[in-house]
């Protein structure tokens, strides 16, 4: 008799189960008597943040250790997205200038020099000019190796030949 009540009552209880497919739900963009504002839509609560949003910033706040490895990152990275554009020596003569797209600065222009670090990680991230954002493309440490292959790149286009050792200034010697 216990068995069959307890068979019963565990009936009576799934026999309101039968139709969960079609509970009343709300699609985005909808309106709603559920919300005072009408909307199905609702802004986040003050102070959300988006899921991997604040592990993401602590790579872009601070700068890594300049290393030959990130180094040879960063010239990957820059051949692959800012090459097209800039050039290989960051000169502003990509390939896509060459067909008719506007030209980017100089990396050597005095303004570039002088300009932090920050000023291309705000570049990369958000666009400047003509260029768009690169941060759905380019990982956070991503763009700090391609700041420091930027830099990188205005040193050695700057660099005076007296700078370097005399094995390094034979190799360059012009040969008759």
């Amino acid at each position: 008799m216990k068995l069959w009540l307890t068979i019963t009552a565990l009936f009576v209880l799934l026999a309101g189960c039968d139709d969960m497919a079609r509970q009343p739900r709300a699609k985005a963009q909808e309106p709603s008597v559920f919300f005072p504002d009408g909307k199905v839509n609702q802004v986040p609560p003050a102070g959300t943040v988006a899921r991997g949003d604040l592990a993401r910033d602590a790579l872009l706040a601070e700068r890594p250790t300049m290393s030959m490895a990130l180094l040879q990152r960063g010239e990957e990275r820059y051949q692959i997205f800012c090459s097209p554009c800039h050039g290989l020596a960051g000169d502003g003569d990509g390939t896509v200038v060459s067909r008719g797209f506007p030209r980017p600065p100089d990396f050597v222009e005095p303004r570039l020099i002088d300009a932090p670090d920050r000023h291309f990680m705000n570049v990369i991230a958000h666009g400047y000019g003509q260029m768009y954002s690169y941060a759905a493309r380019v990982a956070p440490a991503d763009r700090w190796a391609i700041v420091g292959y930027i830099r990188a790149l205005q040193l050695s286009r700057r660099a005076e030949l007296r700078m370097l050792s005399e094995s390094d200034q034979s190799m360059l010697e012009v040969q008759p």
